[in-house]
């Protein structure tokens, strides 16, 4: 009795984990908080394929309650046996006929949203719509590159996107299988080394602002000892405020500045960082050049190294160990190597690439 108590009170104690734990979630970050026209049609599949299962077992356990309640054995009956059903057509019939019903009502719509979903065919036009908007993405240990071909536009780790249009990707990987994943938006999609794979995604504007405008990338893909730090952010903006940050981006220059801390920064990273890191937008060196983040709007992004809060102290944080914070990275071989007076100069000057 005591053993079957505790084991009662532990299945409580989990259940009431689960429930609690079952209400966790953010907009951004949510598949079940759909936030565009992919993640709403694999939402839906996901319910109707939850009710046929729901219905499925309902009917199971009615028709086994049935049976055990009806023909249940009783007192002075102990030796009655019920009517045997043995080949009955009709029987057959039914059990067959209602799961391929069901297998239909399951397979039409996930068929048709399938076809739909793989439809890339306005981005590999020869020569495409200027408002159809292409990103190539490329994945990389630990961070994400984005490239907007159109505009001549590189960044990474901040992806900007035009909310209530579709928007079409390239996806690559340079190392590594990676997976490219934004939960609120839709299914993730596979990054390799040898072949490029597209699909498209849109963000609604409405959940958009409800979810401030920022939604969560992961990589769903086990790459390596920080493939749980390897986020980035998107932006959903609308399409007049997407053509501005492109604008800008496609006119950025780095800013003069006369703080002598600043310079001493900027004199730190020529010497060092340059030979990895961009900050231009307008990058034109080929992938196979282009190893580490483009940072030409840091000082603009939403996090630094896609997961500590934006700020001078996580950055020096980052740039005294960066092994630390993820494990791994390319960028692990500078540890040790920089004074904190150097830190704090290239703090300083990393603060102010920005485009805004």
């Amino acid at each position: 009795m005591k053993k079957w108590l505790l084991n009662w009170r532990l299945f409580s104690l989990f259940s009431l984990m689960a429930l609690l734990l079952a209400g966790c979630g953010k907009p951004f970050l949510s598949t079940l908080q759909p936030a565009g026209e992919v993640a709403d049609m694999q939402y839906n599949l996901m319910l109707l394929s939850t009710a046929i299962m729901v219905f499925v077992i309902a009917v199971v356990t009615i028709i086994f309650v049935y049976v055990v309640i009806r023909f249940r054995q009783r007192k002075g009956q102990e030796n009655k046996i019920p009517k045997q059903v043995e080949g009955s057509h009709k029987l057959e019939i039914i059990w067959t006929v209602i799961p391929i019903l069901l297998l239909i009502i399951l397979a039409v719509p996930t068929v048709s949203y399938t076809f739909k979903l793989a439809d890339v065919k306005p981005m590999n036009k020869e020569k495409r719509d200027k408002d159809v908007v292409v990103v190539n993405v490329r994945a990389n240990l630990y961070w994400w590159e984005f490239e907007y071909p159109d505009y001549g536009v590189v960044t990474s780790q901040d992806l900007v996107v035009p909310t209530d249009e579709r928007v079409y990707f390239n996806l690559k990987a340079s190392d590594v299988k990676h997976s490219f994943w934004i939960p609120a938006v839709g299914g993730k999609m596979d990054t390799n080394t040898d072949n490029k794979n597209q699909f498209w995604l849109e963000f609604d504007s409405k959940r958009a602002e409800e979810a401030g405008g920022i939604f969560y990338g992961k990589c769903a893909e086990l790459c390596g000892p920080s493939h749980a730090l390897m986020d980035f952010k998107v932006k959903a903006v609308s399409r007049a405020e997407f053509d501005q940050w492109i604008e800008k981006m496609q006119n950025a220059k780095p800013v003069a500045s006369t703080d002598p801390v600043v310079k001493q920064g900027e004199e730190i990273f020529n010497k060092s960082c340059i030979g990895c890191h961009a900050v231009t937008p307008v990058d034109k060196r080929p992938e196979q050049a282009r190893t580490a983040p483009n940072l030409a709007n840091f000082a603009d992004r939403e996090r630094i190294a896609g997961i500590l809060e934006h700020n001078e102290e996580n950055l020096k944080e980052w740039l005294r160990d960066p092994e630390k914070i993820k494990p791994g990275n390319k960028m692990t071989d500078t540890y040790g190597k920089l004074t904190e007076e150097q830190i704090d100069a290239l703090t300083k000057y990393l603060m102010t690439l920005k485009v805004e």
